[in-house]
């Protein structure tokens, strides 16, 4: 059978009779599955994995097998085609991988506790229950779960419990559905449940060692999201009830199950008395994330893995519409600008970066396609330029023909694009076809050229890159009306540019909304003109400005050194978004110094000018009654005092921490992570370490976790260090959910860096047997790249990774963060001299 071939196009399941007994203490379970369906061949295979099959009737008779491992497969010669059905005894371990199903593990008052939980996408249902496992097989499940109930615990799933006989619980019978969006959970749980306007059934569900009130967030968020998407769709919610779930063990963010969505705790619970704007929107985005799938993605599901982002890049998008809608003085589309827009712009600038609609077979390949850089955030951008192209009338009569033409089945990119293009007389396909097929994405030039006002494309590339001649239907935004809409040719001429700029009375400018997938390089003539009014702009383009510079300095076709007199000019804004990207800038100067170096220290003195003003400004706590922008900005102008070691800083700091030594979890929010930080590094002794990282056990609180992870990594103590790499491998300590983070805090931290590295290298198999497979994997490679700048850690990092190329799932990551090290070094050795120089100017300059 060739490889291409899905086990699907051999047997097409109808209907699942899914029977389950676990047993939590000998990590067994033992399964029934029943499946009808039809054969379209005499020889099929259905998938499973790591199960002993005992025996398999076809129509009731024993049917021989085989079982090929290195497929996920049961082959079966039926000796027929037509109507059949299997049913399948077998075993199968209960794992602690976080996929299938699988036990998190929590504490309340010292007591040890499981919460069963599933994880099956991308393929891992056939962990779980012999199935068609592709997203194409959909069909109806009835589950029986079965397992060594205690008193007191809770069973829920996909579709309400209707009844229970002999300790065997029953579930309702789904609509057709794909098997990765199959799920359950049991245990000890809470919950809150509430009921929106249409009658559906919401609730959250987390462990008791949570506080009650931690549920009432999500509750809120994820009812008024329901109401929000049966409006905008113009769609009902198709199920009786959405239950979303807080798992202490989960690998990825969130999983939309239909009617059960799991999270990550530090997703969806969290202290309504004391957490930080930013995390609330966090929390808030997620949650309307996963609802959104359950139209697009749950009942239209893409048709093969290929069209992920038909589901990833729709719901990253109307994660944001959703929360604007319900939420609309927290200015959300701020955040897209300040997170999903700079990681879709440098990830998508790398030669060898994967496009949004990729082709793949493989498992390992599949999991590493959930690219969050290009099929969240660039493909949610491609999005929100469709959107803004149509209109939102038009994108809601689309999306209701797509629901209509498509419920309960499957889709591809093109099918959308139609129903799209019928609601708005648009070629859609046409225009988008460019950006989906495509990797990277252009800069386009503006330029003054004989008297005449001149755009040009090209790719786009930070470092080494091959130009293929690729070209964009780009969407231009211009400010002026001789702007075309789309750009389709590689140039094109305006008009004579000094009666343009007299016509419209203000500076030329494209991208207005920085909405469009592409960057902007002015001549000096326009960026002249636009400096002289950039006072006037909206904080958008501010960010903008900053945005390209920055990313036309790291390509090197700017100075980076002229990037750096710029600054001063927006130090003072009262934006946040303008300071997200102002710090972005100001932190990447960090790579041309060497720690402990006058330069850095000339870097310290600027961070200082920077940040001054608007710490006196803010001050260290919040006040009642302040701004979104106050408060998302006073996280970076402290962190930036904090590393210019501003003496008033260090103290008010200290200050904070000595008076809520008793209680630190009481620390605003906001500033928290920033106080404990500053106390570790500057005031730190075994004592204190000892505090945190029992603090760390104890505390339910994520947001809490974090903040302590965070200084506690920070820490410039070689033992300290070594007792935090030391822990890398205990799972009670520090899950393996958690790992990645705490092994790039010690990783940036110049004092630990080389035990994170050399920990990584050392224990790369112990890594992947514990969570090689989970498409969280191949980002702890991502993570180290973040980090390197120097010529010894890229001949280190090719040394120990290019012996790793063939590794299924982990090719092109590697060879990417290759070539970004070794452009990030080539740029190092160019601009050091100059950067460095233009730092000291600046400095010197408001010295005087």
């Amino acid at each position: 059978m060739a490889d291409t071939t899905h086990f699907y196009q051999l047997f097409e399941p109808e209907h699942y009779n899914v029977y389950l007994d676990i047993n939590r203490e000998t990590k067994k379970i033992t399964g029934k599955t029943t499946i009808a369906g039809e054969a379209k061949a005499e020889k099929i295979s259905i998938h499973q994995k790591y199960m002993n099959i005992e025996s398999i009737l076809a129509d009731g008779q024993k049917v021989a097998f085989t079982t090929d491992d290195s497929a996920d497969a049961i082959r079966i010669d039926l000796g027929k085609t037509g109507n059949v059905t299997f049913t399948i005894d077998y075993t199968a371990p209960l794992t602690d991988s976080m996929m299938g199903i699988y036990p998190s593990y929590y504490e309340v008052n010292g007591e040890k506790k499981q919460l069963i939980g599933t994880q099956f996408e991308t393929t891992f249902a056939r962990q779980a229950f012999p199935s068609i496992d592709e997203p194409e097989a959909k069909a109806t499940f009835d589950l029986a779960i079965k397992f060594d109930e205690k008193p007191g615990e809770t069973i829920i799933a996909n579709m309400p419990e209707v009844r229970q006989e002999a300790g065997v619980h029953y579930f309702d019978t789904t609509v057709k559905m794909s098997t990765y969006l199959v799920a359950f959970a049991f245990g000890d749980m809470q919950s809150k449940l509430t009921t929106t306007k249409s009658g559906v059934k919401v609730g959250v569900f987390g462990t008791k060692a949570h506080d009650a009130k931690e549920l009432d967030f999500a509750l809120d968020i994820a009812k008024r999201s329901i109401e929000f998407y049966e409006d905008f769709y113009q769609t009902p919610y198709p199920l009786p009830h959405s239950w979303q779930l807080a798992l202490p063990d989960f690998s990825a963010g969130a999983m939309e199950n239909w009617g059960l969505v799991t999270y990550r705790e530090a997703y969806l619970l969290l202290d309504p008395d004391n957490t930080a704007l930013d995390t609330k929107q966090l929390v808030a985005t997620v949650i309307a994330h996963e609802l959104a799938h359950q139209w697009f993605g749950d009942l239209v599901t893409m048709k093969w893995w290929d069209d992920l982002w038909l589901n990833e890049s729709f719901a990253n998008m109307m994660e944001y519409v959703a929360i604007d809608a319900i939420e609309p003085d927290w200015h959300v589309w701020e955040m897209f600008q300040t997170s999903d827009v700079p990681a879709a712009l440098q990830r998508d600038a790398t030669d060898g970066v994967q496009s949004v609609h990729v082709n793949v077979e493989n498992p390992a390949e599949i999991d590493s396609l959930f690219d969050s850089a290009i099929v969240y955030a660039k493909g949610a951008r491609m999005l929100v330029m469709v959107r803004a192209l149509l209109g939102d009338d038009a994108l809601r009569a689309g999306l209701k023909k797509y629901f209509e033409l498509h419920q309960y089945g499957n889709a591809t990119g093109a099918d959308l694009w139609s129903a799209l293009g019928t609601a708005s007389d648009l070629d859609v396909g046409a225009i988008m076809n460019s950006w989906l097929e495509q990797p990277g994405y252009p800069v386009v030039s503006v330029s003054v050229v004989d008297g005449q006002l001149t755009l040009s494309q090209q790719q786009f590339f930070v470092g080494e890159g091959q130009d293929t001649g690729r070209q964009w239907q780009i969407p231009l935004n211009g400010n002026y009306d001789e702007t075309p809409t789309i750009m389709t040719e590689k140039t094109i001429k305006l008009g004579n540019y000094e009666d343009l700029r007299q016509s419209n009375g203000k500076p030329f400018r494209l991208n207005v909304g920085n909405n469009s997938h592409f960057i902007v390089k002015y001549d000096e003539t326009l960026l002249k003109d636009i400096f002289a009014y950039s006072e006037m702009l909206d904080a958008i383009s501010q960010l903008q400005l900053l945005q390209d510079f920055r990313l036309l300095a790291e390509s090197g076709k700017i100075s980076y050194a002229s990037v750096v007199p710029i600054l001063t000019r927006f130090a003072n804004h009262p934006s946040s978004v303008v300071n997200a990207a102002l710090y972005q800038v100001a932190g990447n100067l960090k790579k041309f110094v060497t720690p402990g170096s006058d330069e850095e220290t000339q870097l310290q003195a600027l961070f200082n000018k920077l940040s001054t003003r608007q710490v006196t400004r803010l001050g260290w706590t919040p006040k009642a009654g302040e701004s979104n922008d106050d408060q998302l900005t006073r996280p970076y102008v402290l962190n930036a005092a904090l590393y210019a070691k501003n003496e008033e800083a260090v103290a008010s700091a200290h200050k904070l921490f000595t008076a809520n030594k008793a209680s630190l979890a009481t620390l605003p929010a906001d500033i928290r992570v920033f106080v404990l930080r500053n106390e570790v590094k500057n005031f730190g002794n075994d004592q204190l370490f000892d505090q945190l990282v029992a603090d760390y056990r104890q505390t339910p609180d994520a947001s809490y976790k974090a903040d302590i992870r965070a200084a506690l990594t920070s820490t410039t103590d070689d033992n300290q260090i070594a007792k935090i790499v030391d822990n890398y491998e205990n799972a009670d300590l520090i899950k393996p959910q958690d790992l990645r983070a705490w092994y790039r805090g010690v990783l940036a931290n110049d004092k630990g860096q080389q035990a994170a590295w050399d920990w990584i290298r050392n224990d790369w198999q112990w890594l992947e047997d514990t969570v090689g497979g989970d498409m969280e994997f191949a980002t702890f490679i991502t993570v180290t790249t973040a980090v390197f700048h120097t010529p010894e850690r890229l001949a280190e990092f090719k040394a120990f990774f290019e012996p790793k190329l063939n590794t299924p799932g982990l090719t092109r990551e590697i060879k990417m963060d290759i070539k970004t090290i070794e452009s990030r070094v080539a740029l190092v050795e160019k601009e050091k001299a100059a950067v460095n120089e233009a730092v000291k100017k600046i400095v010197s300059t408001c010295n005087k």
